[in-house]
C-alpha cells in the first residue's frame, strides 16, 4: 500500500502541472474558470491521498502510546 500511496502522490505532482488550461476561457457552472475548478479538484484529490497516506502508510512503530508512557511514568515514582 505504501507504493500505491507514493504512486498517487507522484500522479498528483504530474497532474498539478496544467499548462493546457491556462488560456481556456470556458467557465464551469457558469462562473468558475476551468483552471480554478481544476485546481479545486486537485486539492480535493490531495486531501484524499493524504487521508490514505495517514491511514495505510503511516509508520506505526513511531507512534507512542500515551497509556504506556503515563503508566511507566507512574510506576517509576517512588512514594
Amino acid at each position: 500500500m505504501n507504493y500505491f500511496v507514493w504512486g498517487l502522490v507522484l500522479l498528483l505532482v504530474v497532474l498539478h502541472q496544467d499548462v493546457w488550461n491556462w488560456n481556456d476561457p470556458r467557465l464551469v457552472f457558469g462562473f468558475i474558470p476551468v483552471t480554478l475548478a481544476y485546481h479545486a479538484g486537485i486539492s480535493v484529490a490531495a486531501s484524499v491521498v493524504w487521508f490514505l497516506a495517514t491511514k495505510f502508510a503511516w509508520p506505526r512503530h513511531l507512534e507512542v502510546d500515551s497509556v504506556t508512557v503515563s503508566s511507566s511514568a507512574e510506576s517509576g515514582k517512588s512514594a
